[in-house]
């Protein structure tokens, strides 16, 4: 690990029909947030940059060389991908902990890991997706046939951009599809390593390409191209909603959103071991320093054992141990950016405004380091109403609140704008039935708090987005069903 750890990391290029280019405006310098050092620097691309990946990805769409293959051919190719990913995990993984600060225990597992795991999925699953043969009159043929959409555009977020990006990318590409991928500014160097990783393959030019930059630029201009037929995005409810205005501005092209979640984490009394509960329910929020969608960031504890669960909780956080996230001893890693940073502070010391109170936490930590560290924080006393228990913090921050039954559990759960994820514990089979019907979320945990694998889809209701990620669901996204009815 020290091998790569210390390996200087070139200036970035974009990558576009298979070679590597330079962007019109000016680069863009990464710190790492380990120590706030320069890392090194990224391609800022223009929207003249981004329409030149589009026009490459049209041109390898249309003219078959990917989109026609046969289908085990493009199995092929991802099989070998994921065999590179997998060979060079430890050094995408470094890479990444130096980009966005994740701990590498997780990284390790959670990036490189998953991403080859992603990418043999769907590998493993492009050819068993059958046609149809409509059930209609004997003198007719009715056929539903599944084609690729054509060029996606996929924009993905900082704190997971191998496992996230390979969401998108596995999926898009095993079903024949161009893609122009745009990682986040603050998280770009793994899924430029990807996009050479996959010319290695053997994936055709123009099939995969990566513009790095701003958002603000390269993302808008990607949503508002009339030449990109499929947008899919992890992020805020903020960008989501721009990106749909630009949908609408544009070609009307389907955009799938998944944007983040305020995730209640459910105690009840007869929860069936205190300590696993508040050990697990710990990891929930404070894993990769908060900065998970699905975190669970609401603890909803039945007031019976509210002060034991939390007391159990805090004495958990507390033998977690903050520090630099290439460190194997590191429990808890860097916040990605010191915007991100000060944007947890301001909640918690907002939350304390409102009447809430410290349990555990609450500072900035480890400045000495030059990084951008926090400690697992627990506030409790937070009302339903609070801006702590509304808005997504996206850091280690975990608001308590107090219930006394199973209506006002469910009440309080869903008195949010978002639905992506929620847990649940309880001993009382019949509850926590209950309970997965009752709570509005696209994932419920029992008796546990994340974990799901491939086979499951992943995706939220209300201001959570729409569409899902993962499990064989996810090529609903990159397929169109063509219609023949032919007479016979």
């Amino acid at each position: 690990m020290d091998e790569f750890r210390s390996q200087p990391v070139a200036p970035q290029k974009l990558f576009v029909d298979g070679t590597w280019q330079a962007a019109s405006g000016e680069a863009l310098e990464v710190l790492s947030p380990i120590d706030g050092r320069p890392l090194t620097t990224i391609e800022r691309a223009l929207p003249a940059d981004v329409d030149r990946a589009v026009a490459a990805a049209r041109r390898a769409f249309d003219d078959g060389r990917w989109s026609r293959c046969l289908p085990a051919e493009r199995k092929t190719v991802l099989l070998r991908l994921a065999d590179l990913i997998e060979a060079k995990a430890l050094e995408l993984a470094v890479l990444g902990v130096r980009d966005n600060g994740t701990e590498i225990s997780m990284a390790l597992k959670a990036e490189a890991g998953s991403a080859a795991a992603t990418f043999r999925y769907y590998a493993e699953a492009l050819d068993k997706l059958y046609g149809e043969i409509a059930p209609t009159a004997p003198d007719v043929l009715g056929l539903v046939h599944r084609e690729p959409v054509g060029v996606v555009a996929a924009i993905v977020p900082w704190n997971f951009p191998l496992m996230i990006g390979s969401w998108k990318l596995a999926p898009a590409l095993a079903a024949g599809n161009s893609v122009v991928l745009k990682p986040a500014e603050t998280a770009s160097l793994t899924l430029l390593r990807i996009a050479e990783l996959a010319a290695e393959a053997g994936l055709p030019d123009g099939v995969l390409n990566v513009v790095t930059g701003q958002g603000s630029v390269a993302g808008e201009a990607l949503a508002l191209s009339m030449d990109v037929d499929v947008m899919v995005f992890t992020g805020s409810g903020n960008t989501g909603r721009r990106l749909l205005e630009y949908s609408a501005r544009s070609n009307l092209k389907r955009c799938y959103l998944e944007l983040g979640g305020k995730s209640p984490n459910i105690v009840f009394a007869d929860v069936p071991d205190i300590v696993q509960a508040a050990k697990v329910s710990a990891m929930a929020i404070f894993r990769n320093a908060g900065q998970v969608c699905v975190a669970g960031s609401r603890l909803l504890v039945e007031d019976s054992i509210h002060d034991e669960f939390v007391a159990a909780l805090t004495e958990a956080a507390k033998g977690l141990k903050v520090g630099d996230p290439l460190d194997l001893s590191a429990s808890i890693g860097a916040i990605n950016s010191l915007s991100q940073l000060e944007s947890n502070l301001g909640f918690v010391s907002g939350a304390l405004e409102d009447g809430a109170e410290l349990a555990l936490g609450g500072s900035r930590i480890l400045q000495e380091t030059g990084g951008w560290y926090m400690e697992p924080t627990v506030i409790s006393g937070v009302e339903p109403t609070h801006r702590l228990a509304q808005e997504e913090v996206f850091g280690p921050v975990l608001a308590v609140t107090s219930f006394h039954s199973d209506d006002e559990a469910v009440a309080i759960a869903n008195n949010s704008d978002y639905g992506l994820a929620a847990g649940v514990w309880t001993a009382n089979l019949s509850r926590a039935h209950r309970m997965i019907r009752d709570v509005r979320a696209g994932v419920v945990h029992v008796n546990t708090y994340g974990g799901s694998d491939l086979t499951v889809p992943l995706g939220g209701v209300k201001q959570s987005g729409n569409g899902h990620d993962k499990s064989l669901h996810a090529f609903d996204k990159y397929l169109d069903l063509k219609t023949a009815w032919i007479n016979l």
